[in-house]
């Protein structure tokens, strides 16, 4: 059984603080990821089944899905995660998990690929302030 320590947010919605045991985060990232030679192969009972199992990997993970969409040659997903998981990692997770089960649901079709997905990824980070209030923070707290 995977132990999910419980999350408190700090105030009600999707970009407030959580509190956990010596922690207070806000970690959200935008992640984008694409089929090998980008093949627009993710339709149908594919794409359905592939967002089934990134659902499936992010309550696994605890990790809160805030939109997920996907596009016949991409997938976009907007995710907030534990401070400890990188963006790398969660990109890693998700790509691994899908591939090992969409190849063997869906091999015929998938067999003429080499791998199901590029190696490459776009990620960024977002929050609820812009980074200009935390430079202007930071620099309140130098007494600049």
């Amino acid at each position: 059984m995977l132990y999910i320590p419980y999350m408190e947010t700090t105030e009600k919605g999707r970009f407030k603080y959580q509190r956990d045991e010596h922690r207070v985060h806000l970690i959200v990232y935008h992640l984008i990821w694409c089929p090998k030679r980008r093949k627009p192969i993710l339709v149908g009972n594919l794409r359905d089944r592939c967002q089934e199992l990134l659902e499936a990997t992010c309550k696994e993970k605890g990790w809160d899905i805030l939109t997920l969409a996907i596009q016949p040659d991409h997938i976009h997903i907007f995710v907030r995660v534990w401070p400890s998981d990188s963006a790398s990692e969660v990109v890693k997770e998700l790509k691994r998990s899908t591939s090992f089960f969409l190849r063997k649901e869906f091999e015929p079709l998938l067999s003429k690929l080499p791998s199901l997905w590029t190696r490459s990824f776009f990620a960024s980070t977002a929050g609820a302030v812009r980074a200009q209030t935390i430079q202007e923070y930071i620099d309140a707290q130098k007494g600049v």
